[in-house]
């Protein structure tokens, strides 16, 4: 990882120490002789108050927000024998993560300490590599719903000692009241207190802050199932019914064909299934819908957030958007689904994909389909038509409902196009 050289630092590798609730005690040797060497120590007023007074560093509280200052922050201290103080293992949703992303992993040097998580899953018995683990640690717990399948194991990094009873609402207001808690206070230190129960039937009065929350998901009969595939039920959305039908949403996102930590432009994002579908697929994925109604654009933020991506960017009309903002982060795939005939927006589109990236583009009129045929002329790619047919009753009996015909285009943009 390449530091940022606005803020390189010029001095040896920060040491970054993880400490457990057993504090001091916990420490190894060598860990404890690289917090004697520093001058000074950044850390929460809680970690640097398990140090004993043989820690002779000046010791700093974080400021909040930290990013902001962290430039300012690090400055201040060029030249002095600076060392980091942090929860368990650094490198697990720590600062260890921002300090390796703004200075570069050479100028660290981290000691871990076992995390939340390991010590979780030793006290439970839970193999560590099959359970999902979700942060609510400045991040929404609505995060946590993609995650919800029967009997699946979930460990909930806590923000604050509220978190667990904000966690059983939102399993009971999403089919999974039945879901067993286990709350785990203070790990591996004296205070270790560990809580169960039921989120139907939590109460628990707000315990220690310091803890995490073990989940294993038991869904409600009748509940819609809801998965990470593409596809999900067209019921599962509020809106207007602007939608691209669940049928050809998961053809769409096929061949979009996301991967962890893509970013997906969709535009003209209606309801914002697409987005929707292509950021729940796995948590690092990043989506940007762009839609001219305001409206929509409240729908859109609403379905994120009920379907457990609320991380989702909702922005405006495409060209004016990607007129005025120059510097939005390209995008691994685009999403066409409305305004394939509006002038311009073919071409701002293509301008903005990368080599290498993915166009997908669905048309259900004449004139929309005849742009796709002429973008494929141009640029090559493929064509697909689906035509959907769903079973509905007629009178006594069923007859088959035919869904207006889609025809799509997608196509992965080669060096030749970035030199045309």
């Amino acid at each position: 990882m390449s530091a940022d050289p606005a803020l390189a630092w010029a001095g040896p590798p920060i040491p970054v120490v993880g400490i457990g609730a057993d504090g001091w005690a916990g420490l190894p040797d060598r860990s404890r002789s690289v917090l004697r060497e520093c001058a000074v120590l950044l850390g929460s007023a809680r970690q640097l108050a398990l140090l004993p007074d043989e820690v002779a560093a000046r010791r700093e509280s974080w400021p909040s927000p930290l990013l902001p200052a962290l430039p300012g922050l690090l400055a201040g201290h060029q030249g002095t024998r600076l060392g980091v103080l942090a929860s368990g293992d650094p490198m697990f949703y720590g600062v260890g993560v921002t300090l390796a992303r703004v200075l570069g992993a050479g100028s660290l040097r981290v000691f871990p300490q076992p995390s939340s998580a390991s010590l979780a899953c030793a006290r439970l018995g839970w193999p560590l590599t099959e359970v999902s683990i979700v942060s609510a640690v400045g991040r929404p717990l609505d995060r946590l719903l993609p995650e919800l399948a029967e009997g699946r194991r979930i460990l909930v990094l806590s923000a604050d000692a509220g978190t667990p009873g904000r966690l059983a609402e939102l399993l009971r207001g999403n089919g999974f009241a039945a879901s067993s808690l286990t709350v785990l206070e203070q790990l591996g230190g004296p205070a270790e207190r560990v809580v169960s129960g039921t989120a139907a039937q939590w109460r628990e009065p707000p315990g220690d802050p310091l803890n995490i929350v073990a989940v294993i998901a038991a869904g409600e009969p009748g509940r819609i199932r809801l998965t990470r595939l593409p596809g999900l039920p067209d019921t599962a959305y509020g809106g207007d019914g602007q939608l691209t039908k669940a049928e050809v949403r998961a053809l769409t996102l096929a061949a979009l064909a996301p991967s962890p930590g893509e970013t997906l432009w969709d535009i003209g994002g209606g309801s914002g299934s697409v987005a929707i579908e292509w950021s729940r697929t796995h948590p690092a994925c990043r989506a940007v819908a762009f839609e001219m109604l305001a409206r929509r654009r409240s729908q859109i933020s609403a379905n994120a957030a009920t379907l457990g991506v609320p991380d989702i960017e909702v922005r405006g009309e495409a060209i004016a958007e990607l007129t005025a903002d120059a510097h939005l982060p390209a995008p691994d795939a685009i999403f066409l689904g409305g305004g394939l005939t509006t002038p311009g927006l073919f071409g701002h589109c293509w301008s903005r994909l990368p080599v290498g990236g993915r166009l997908v583009a669905n048309a259900v009129t004449a004139e929309s389909e005849a742009s796709l045929l002429a973008w494929c002329a141009a640029h090559g790619g493929g064509l697909r038509r689906f035509q959907i047919y769903r079973g509905e009753p007629l009178g006594r009996y069923t007859t088959w409902r035919p869904q207006l015909p889609v025809t799509q285009w997608s196509v992965v943009k080669g060096p030749d196009a970035a030199r045309m």
